[in-house]
This record gives C-alpha cells, structure tokens and sequence, in this order.
C-alpha cells in the first residue's frame, strides 16, 4: 500500500469505525482493559482509541504502530499522557527486552499481519512469566454460509481495509500458541458483516 494511501485510510478509520464503537465496541475496549496491568505493551496501536480506556494500574505504556499515517494520529491522541511511549514499530519485531512486559494488548491487529505466528511468538517472548496477553479480534465465522461468504470476499476486503484477512482462523492461531484463559464471542455491531464476529479474551504463555 502507498504512503498516500496508508495516509488516506487513516484519514477515514476513526470515522468509519464510529458506530461500531457507539454501538458497543467502546464497552468491549474498557472491559478488556480493566485487565491490564504494570507495564503494557500495545501492538498495532493505531488511531489509539485504547488509550482512553487503560486503568490506573497501568504504570507504563509502550504503544506501537507501524503504519506512518496511523502514528501521526496515534501521537495527537496519546503524546499528552505521561505514561506513554510510542514507537513506530512492526508486531512481529518489538524494539523491547525479552521478559519485560506485564501485559501485551492486540485489539483488531492479528486479521493484518503477514505472518500471525511471527506475531505470537514475539507477543510471548516480550511477556513476563505469568504475564497476561489481552485481545479483541474478529475471526472467522463459525457458521459454514457466513464463513463461506468471508472467503469469497476476502481479497476485496483485504485490498480496501490494509490487508485485512476477514476469514483467518485466529483462533487457532492463538491456541497454538498460548493457554486461553478467558474467550468470549461478541459481534462488532454497527460494522460490515464479514467483519462482525468477534472474539475478546485473555490468555497467558501455556
């Protein structure tokens, strides 16, 4: 994707995600974050409409964002909260010390990666032990018709939405990777439908 491109969708993001968290999704956010703790690390941070929902018993946030367009928004919204570091860096490659993080966050971030198993194993080599990873993503669906539909739009999507995979299986990929301690299956009302099955969760390095 171009750089006018990138800066394009991140000029409409926060717009076109706006019902969605009007319709519940800001709840979602805030539920899941009640859980963060210590030092939190944030992959694919972002326009940083997490920001706003981490609890006092966060010490330290590390906020990361690879896309150029996104960080410039992420730094308008986070840059005045004096917990905040951010860093312009990709989830499969953390610029932060193996075994340093209390609690990593992935809200809507998997879908995109190139490589999800890369991410994984970076989100758990980051994490302290009995540190707790922490996500909201939409997944493939469970019904065989709405699945199927996902497929048959996925490039589409992918191609409008920065390489989004409406119809990865993340999770298996998250159980292949760690011990789910907490999984509930939400929809992300007010959205497209390939986009709308949703799980949110935590889980810890099994």
């Amino acid at each position: 994707m171009t750089t006018v491109a990138q800066k394009s969708l991140a000029a409409i993001y926060d717009p076109f995600v706006w019902l969605g968290e009007r319709r519940g999704m800001r709840r979602h956010r805030s539920d899941l974050l009640s859980g963060a703790r210590g030092r939190v690390l944030e992959i694919g941070a972002g326009t940083g409409l997490n920001v706003p929902h981490y609890p006092n018993a966060v010490q330290e946030m590390i906020l990361t964002e690879p896309v150029p367009g996104m960080f410039e928004r992420l730094q308008r919204r986070a840059g005045q909260d004096a917990r905040a570091t951010l860093m312009p860096a990709v989830a499969s490659s953390l610029p932060v010390e193996s075994a340093s993080v209390d609690t990593v966050v992935s809200t809507f971030v998997l879908c995109t990666v190139p490589d999800v198993d890369a991410v994984l194993t970076e989100v758990r080599r980051v994490l302290k032990p009995g540190g707790r990873f922490l996500f909201c993503e939409h997944v493939r669906a469970d019904d065989a018709r709405s699945a199927a539909r996902q497929d048959r739009w996925a490039d589409a999507w992918a191609a409008f939405a920065q390489q989004c995979r409406c119809n990865r299986d993340t999770m298996e990929a998250l159980q292949s990777h760690f011990q789910l301690t907490r999984v509930e299956r939400r929809h992300w009302l007010g959205m497209p439908s390939l986009v709308k099955p949703v799980i949110v969760g935590e889980a810890v390095v099994s």
